[in-house]
C-alpha cells in the first residue's frame, strides 16, 4: 500500500467517480463523432444528387441546342435519359419561349430535372436560329 506523505491517505487507483466521468466524456465524444459522420453522409448524398441532376440537365440542353430551330416552339424533344443506375428516378422537362413577343430567332430554353417527382435542378440558356 502506498501512502501519500502529505495527506496521510492511500492512493490505490481510480475511484468509481473518476471512471464514470471518463465514461461520460468518452460517450459525449462518441455522440459528437457519430453526428459528424451522419452529417457528412447526408452532404455526400446531396452532392451526388446535384451532380447527377446537373449532368442530366446539361445533356438535355446540348440535345436541344443541336436540334433544328422551331419557330414559336413551347418545348423540344428530350434526349433519352441514360440507363445507368445513377439516373434511376430522374426525369427532365424542356420548355422553350421566344425571347421577344415575335419569335425573331432567339428562344429561352429551360431544363428542369426531377428526382422522384421533386425538382432538384433548373438550367436556363438560349437557342439561336443560325
Amino acid at each position: 500500500m502506498l501512502r501519500n506523505k502529505k495527506y496521510g491517505h492511500r492512493e490505490s487507483g481510480m475511484t468509481l467517480i473518476e471512471a464514470l466521468i471518463a465514461l461520460a466524456i468518452l460517450g459525449a465524444l462518441s455522440v459528437i463523432f457519430l453526428g459528424g459522420l451522419m452529417t457528412t453522409s447526408k452532404v455526400a448524398a446531396i452532392a451526388d444528387e446535384q451532380g447527377t441532376a446537373v449532368s442530366l440537365a446539361q445533356l438535355q440542353m446540348e440535345w436541344v441546342k443541336a436540334a433544328d430551330y422551331i419557330y414559336d416552339a413551347t418545348q423540344y424533344s428530350l434526349a433519352p435519359v441514360p440507363d445507368d443506375k445513377d439516373y434511376l428516378g430522374y426525369s427532365a422537362t424542356v420548355t422553350a419561349e421566344p425571347l421577344h413577343a415575335l419569335d425573331d430567332g432567339i428562344q429561352r430554353i429551360t431544363v428542369k430535372v426531377y428526382r422522384s417527382g421533386e425538382q432538384v435542378f433548373k438550367l436556363e440558356s438560349y437557342k439561336v436560329n443560325r
